[in-house]
């Protein structure tokens, strides 16, 4: 499990420093043995700081997950870093961006914390615990109670400001320090003559109460445990006897003492209670620490030692009573009792490879491919025949051209089975800026990471998981991989046509929608080359013929009114240019005209009438048909298909919807005998600019979802 240590040890984090700064501080040799003993424990650990930047930090090292994954989880020792009620800080955002924690709750901590309410939470409850006053401000009546007296601060924990007052001088003085530097009303409550116990508990439903401790003071200063001692800043040492020496009837009677206590302020997972004990055996609680210190020779520790649990022992068993207490049980629960042990384990192979899927999207994106780019396309090449080979898949020779189109099958074969379709390319120009990859809590960056590299990562995971679960070879799966999307197809077209033939479904790794959108129906998209030719003209002169540049503008407006939303055609130019001579106006003319729509014949027609809207003959032209990529017809194959990926889809509770799209793809080419479902790759924004990103949580659904359809549609 991913678990990460947060703490508070630095305060610059933060817009504003104001209010009651934090005086307490967990030291870093503690936070090490904590990663330590996790780490021990097979869990995968970082530790950051409870400020400003958590969440994101959080959403970084844990990121959303799918369903049925086991979220990571936070290990709290953070005491806050400034204000009211400290400890409720970061739990207080865990909840509400809902990752689960260690630890006790907000309200828990809140109670702990204001030891006014806890002590009235105990009386409630029928706890004992000693008589006390509140003194809300210098200038106080003197409460009706017998000295000697504690005093401390209302709100502070780790005994900060605690006293004893003998008198009423020395009350005044007491309470008077801690107006002055706490700012906070003041808890005088009876002193306990006796012996103090510190009682630990672990777990939940009922917490496991941990062997009691006693602390000794020697026969130097007071009987109490001040934050000079726990700082070693006194000139004593407190020792602890564990176990205290008690008979058994008053251990057990302090254990449930203990025990009622924590279940009074509604703690979970851990804390102390801090108890005295008179001359007479009457137990007496002092307070609650909802947050127990966990550094080396502290009383929970200790106790926990004594009850065989090392320290490594010990954080991770918080981890699993937290685990047990957020799920039910330490382990991931199935979601579905239908579900097959082969589908929970690829689900398990996936899930527990997330950071690995990620590292090795960042490989790909470090690797330059662009269409243009032929030693990096070779590269690329290799680098994808390599892992493939790792899985097993085989070449397929009369698929191949060793140029612009690969393609591998498992052993049984792709004919009428499942044929996958990727390109290694990056359809970008040399001039456009290199993106490095990055990573934010939602999204990964990277050149070409939504068009090429994420969803190539994706089919190799997710071929990964079938051999991991030995049903790769019985699967009738083929793999092709093309190299010239940036050349619209041009190369490997034909390959694609007879492969795509052979196959029952095809599966287009083209990058999903927003909105989890898979493509059912593209537009075909012809592009022309339009050359235009006139005589060479001087500015200022007279001519009866308007000028060939005026000429083509007006001709691709009529063009473009060629355009109808009604019957879904489109006509745009993407470029102009013009070549003339010096100090000439233009005399040639050279533009790309886009024309794209659902239906081959409609877009033979609108061909036909722009040939007729340039044959005026007022000047010479050339309309060249340089890239037609054909439409991906809406067919019932095609929606059959996408039903049967909705359904599994839902089974896991992933988002997915279906949609059409004016952008051609590969789909267009595959043959009506063959259903085919297009964007089948993660989620991509700002798709072909150099600010493309896919989103990270739809790589592991996407992922996963390909495995599963896999392993449920065997077609042979």
């Amino acid at each position: 499990m991913k678990v990460a240590i947060v703490y508070n040890r630095n305060s610059d984090k933060v817009i504003n420093l104001f209010g009651i700064p934090n005086q307490e501080q967990i030291g870093l040799k503690t936070i090490k043995q904590i990663a330590d003993g996790l780490k021990r424990g097979g869990h995968q650990v970082k530790t950051f700081e409870g400020d400003k930047d958590l969440v994101d930090h959080l959403e970084d090292f844990m990121p959303r997950v799918v369903k049925g994954e086991l979220p990571g989880l936070v290990f709290n020792v953070s005491y806050g870093i400034q204000g009211q009620a400290r400890y409720t800080h970061v739990p207080s955002i865990l909840e509400m961006v809902g990752i689960p924690y260690v630890g006790s709750g907000p309200l828990a901590h809140s109670l702990a914390l204001d030891k006014v309410v806890a002590k009235m939470m105990f009386k409630q409850h029928g706890i004992p615990t000693p008589d006390f006053a509140v003194l809300d401000a210098p200038g106080f009546e003197m409460p009706s109670l017998e000295y000697p007296l504690i005093v401390k601060p209302k709100h502070e924990a780790v005994s900060f400001g605690i006293r004893i007052a003998d008198s009423e001088a020395e009350l005044r003085e007491c309470a008077d320090a801690i107006f002055q530097k706490y700012n906070q009303a003041v808890l005088v409550e009876r002193y306990i003559e006796g012996r103090e116990l510190n009682i630990g508990l672990l777990g939940n439903n009922p917490p496991e109460t941990l062997p009691p401790v006693e602390l000794l003071f020697g026969s130097e200063g007071p009987n109490i445990y001040t934050y000079e001692d726990k700082s070693h800043v006194s000139d004593r040492e407190i020792d602890r006897k564990c176990p205290a020496d008690l008979s058994e009837e008053l251990v057990a009677k302090a254990q449930d003492l203990a025990l009622r206590t924590f279940k009074s302020l509604g703690c979970h997972d851990c804390a102390r209670v801090d108890m005295r004990l008179d001359r007479e055996g009457n137990l007496y609680v002092l307070e609650v620490n909802s947050l127990p210190s966990l550094g080396e020779g502290s009383s929970y520790t200790v106790a926990a030692k004594v009850a065989g649990l090392d320290f490594g022992r010990l954080v991770c068993r918080l981890v699993e009573v937290a685990s047990a207490r957020y799920f039910g049980t330490p382990k991931p629960p199935k979601i579905d009792v239908r579900r097959t042990d082969l589908e929970q384990s690829i689900f398990s192979f996936l899930v527990e490879r997330r950071d690995q899927i990620e590292r090795r999207v960042q490989e790909w994106t470090a690797l330059s491919s662009r269409t243009a780019d032929f030693p990096g396309l070779q590269e690329a090449q290799s680098k994808l025949s390599k892992s493939l080979a790792e899985i097993l898949l085989r070449p397929v020779r009369e698929l191949t051209d060793e140029r612009y189109v690969w393609t591998w099958r498992s052993r049984s074969g792709f004919e009428g089975g499942t044929l996958l379709i990727g390109h290694l390319d990056v359809p970008m120009g040399f001039d456009a800026p290199v993106q490095a990859f990055r990573r934010d809590p939602e999204w990964l960056y990277g050149e070409g990471v939504g068009v090429s590299r994420a969803p190539l990562v994706m089919l190799e995971f997710a071929l990964r998981a079938l051999r991991s679960v030995r049903r790769l070879p019985k699967l009738p799966i083929g793999v092709l991989y093309y190299a010239d999307e940036g050349r619209e197809c041009r190369y490997s077209r034909d390959i694609i046509q007879a492969a795509a033939a052979k196959a029952k479904l095809v599966l287009v790794l083209r990058p999903g929608n927003i909105g989890n959108r898979m493509i059912t129906q593209r537009r075909g998209w012809r592009k022309y080359h339009l050359v235009v030719e006139g005589s060479p003209r001087r500015l200022g002169k007279t001519y009866k013929k308007r000028g060939v540049l005026r000429w083509v503008t007006s001709k691709l407006d009529e063009m473009a009114k060629l355009s109808s939303k009604e019957n879904r055609i489109s006509i745009a130019v993407s470029d102009i240019k013009t070549e003339a001579f010096p100090r000439m106006l233009p005399h040639r003319i050279f533009a790309t005209v886009l024309l794209s729509s659902y239906d081959v014949q409609m877009a033979n027609s609108i061909e036909r009438s722009m040939r007729q809207i340039l044959s005026d003959n007022e000047y010479r032209w050339k309309l060249e048909l340089i890239s037609d990529r054909p439409p991906m017809k809406k067919r019932r194959k095609n929606d059959q298909l996408m039903r049967s990926l909705m359904k599994a889809a839902e089974e896991w509770g992933i988002p997915l919807h279906h949609e059409s799209s004016t952008y051609p793809s590969v789909a267009g080419l595959v043959p009506s005998s063959t259903a085919v479902v297009c964007g089948v790759g993660p989620i991509v924004r700002d798709m072909d600019t150099p600010h493309e990103s896919v989103q990270r949580i739809s790589l592991l659904q996407r992922t996963l979802l390909l495995a599963q359809f896999l392993v449920q549609h065997d077609t042979k």
